[in-house]
């Protein structure tokens, strides 16, 4: 008996589907500002003094580089009330994007630092800049100017990656076509319909990160 396909099925749940594309939006938002923000403390970190901040940052990078992200979102979200502190849904699943994002972000980051010429950081040394001031005003913009597409790609990853926190109950649009799923029993049409969508956020998502990287770097280097 050939399938019958009806996609009309889903129209009745188009609010369902669309506060799940709102509320991945807004972990995306969250995890990518805060992560890349964390990855750039990390790379920083990574050439501190001391060298056991170095160390210490690694063994995060590492950790969480090498560990599965839905892992990590359950140790956030069950295990940490075992140590007195309790998160919500939305909590548990943006603190995970944002601590994984910034695992990753530090090498990324990091990649970039290790392209800038020594030679522009003996310089900056020479005018008795201090290493905030060098790292701030020398290292941080041609770096990320080096990197940005990689750290892009990650941005997208980690946003694409949320829909594992539909494991918590994090209401976002993972959550929805599984729920619309359970109730209308229209598989193929539910994930035809979210994989669509999942697709022209990725896609917008890109072009938005491409067009902040133009404003953000060739506006100030013809400035």
């Amino acid at each position: 008996m050939a399938y019958q396909f009806d996609f009309g099925a889903i129209l009745p749940h188009w609010k369902l589907l669309l506060d799940g594309v709102v509320l991945t939006t807004e972990l995306a938002a969250i995890g990518a500002v805060a992560g890349v923000g964390l990855g750039i403390l990390g790379a920083w970190a990574r050439t501190a003094r001391p060298p056991v901040i170095s160390q210490l940052v690694a063994i995060y990078v590492e950790l969480i580089r090498n560990t599965p992200f839905l892992v990590q979102l359950f140790f956030i979200f069950f295990g940490l009330p075992a140590l007195g502190l309790k998160l919500t849904e939305f909590q548990a699943a943006a603190l995970a994007m944002i601590v994984n994002l910034g695992a990753y972000s530090t090498e990324i980051v990091r990649a970039g630092i290790q392209a800038i010429p020594a030679g522009q950081i003996e310089a900056a040394q020479s005018l008795a800049m201090n290493r905030v001031q060098i790292f701030r005003y020398i290292i941080i913009r041609p770096a990320l100017k080096k990197i940005w597409p990689a750290l892009s790609s990650q941005v997208v990853i980690v946003m694409l990656g949320s829909s594992v926190c539909s494991q918590i109950a994090a209401e976002e649009l993972t959550f929805a076509a599984n729920y619309i799923q359970g109730m209308n029993f229209r598989a193929f049409e539910v994930y035809f319909v979210t994989t669509g969508l999942y697709l022209v956020m990725s896609i917008l998502l890109r072009q938005i990160l491409k067009v902040f990287g133009n404003f953000l770097f060739e506006r100030r280097h013809h400035a």
